[in-house]
């Protein structure tokens, strides 16, 4: 298998990654909104590790394809671009607000937990799912050249 194949079979799984993080994601605040914290851990972890190996592997494929250029034109590149960016930016950002969440949460200092997850809930979600959106636009709906 070329590094071209290797990169191709990482795409799809790196979507089911991001697919997987917002599906534990909406579990997780389903399940502290309804007092159920063993299960909102669960699932909290299950986001962490679905992101953590999506950046892993996004790493491990950019390093071996690197950028693939996108073939939608007009406005559908301009929607394509915002999105990617706003991705990437917020995805960076993103990262230390999750390890400062986590660290709260294991020394149990839940009012900051809670006032910090207020932020990086609907911020890992949006990263998640536009994450989702700009796989299926670069390697489904336009393809990529």
């Amino acid at each position: 298998m070329d590094t071209e194949a290797v990169g191709n079979f990482l795409a799809p799984v790196n979507a089911t990654l991001n697919f997987s993080s917002a599906c534990f994601l909406v579990a997780g605040f389903l399940f502290v909104r309804r007092g159920h914290i063993a299960r909102h851990r669960a699932s909290m972890l299950a986001a962490l590790t679905s992101s953590s190996l999506f950046l892993v592997f996004y790493l491990i494929r950019f390093s071996l394809t690197g950028t693939h250029l996108f073939a939608g034109t007009g406005l559908a590149r301009t929607v394509y671009l915002t999105l990617l960016f706003s991705h990437m930016v917020l995805a960076t950002l993103l990262v230390p607000m999750v390890v400062r969440l986590v660290y709260l949460a294991v020394k149990e200092r839940f009012p900051q937990h809670r006032r910090l997850a207020r932020w990086t809930w609907p911020l890992w979600m949006y990263v998640s799912v536009t994450g989702l959106i700009v796989y299926l636009l670069l390697y489904h709906v336009y393809g990529y050249v």
